[in-house]
């Protein structure tokens, strides 16, 4: 089997892309971060998620991007909107997140032998993050090829998006039909410390949209309104 890095949050589009890595064929090495976001409740979903569905190794990487701040993710004293998906990129980007994990997944990759990293970033149903667009991901799988001794050697590397395409319902469905139990996902940005969701930040919606149009169970745990 071919070894993949699969970066994992915890959250539904990474657990389906998990699940699309295995199907292929690819041995997998999950990695997730803490990098100072409110919702870390996702870390222990994406335990879950590793067990649940299975890979050789799961690392969790620390890095400070609290200490910059700029983001309702991460910084406290800005609040995470919770008035329904707006157009425009969104206070919930995180200046240069996926920038930092990809590069760290590329890092990894090259010592593990593999050409393969998974990431489940999608440009349909998201939040306008301009680091989720097909453009993105092209350019740093541009970059990768040029500043790797794997790429200059020629073996070559691939960033592999597979939901970036899908709207919410087809993840959901592609998920449901690989076995993924979304029931221990979280994808709520400010999801409590047992996991459950507030129901009304962007994430919530689109996830809630997303089994509706499906026509599958949400199984996701909400927390009392007035808790």
């Amino acid at each position: 089997m071919k070894p993949a890095v699969v970066l994992l949050s915890g959250g539904l589009d990474s657990a389906t892309c998990l699940a699309i890595a295995r199907s292929a064929g690819y041995a997998c090495y999950c990695l997730s971060f803490d990098y100072g976001q409110r919702h870390n409740a996702e870390l222990r979903a994406a335990e879950r998620v590793v067990r649940a569905l299975g890979a050789v190794e799961h690392r969790v990487i620390n890095f400070g991007l609290a200490q910059f701040g700029g983001s309702a993710l991460t910084d406290t004293s800005i609040a995470v909107p919770i008035d329904g998906v707006q157009p425009g990129i969104p206070v919930t980007y995180v200046p240069a997140r996926n920038t930092i994990m990809l590069s760290l997944a590329l890092a990894w990759a090259e010592v593990l032998a593999s050409r393969d990293i998974f990431v489940g970033v999608n440009a349909v149903d998201y939040s306008g993050y301009p680091d989720c667009r097909p453009e993105y991901i092209a350019a740093f799988e541009k970059m990768a090829n040029l500043a790797t001794k794997a790429g200059v050697e020629g073996a070559g590397l691939s960033i592999h998006a597979p939901l970036i395409d899908l709207s919410k319902a087809e993840i959901i469905r592609k998920g449901d039909a690989l076995g993924v139990d979304y029931a221990l996902t979280v994808s709520c940005y400010q999801a409590d410390t047992e996991g459950r969701a507030c129901g009304v930040c962007d994430s919530c919606r689109l996830r809630a949209e997303g089994f509706a149009a499906a026509g599958l169970e949400d199984p996701t745990v909400y927390r009392p309104r007035n808790a």
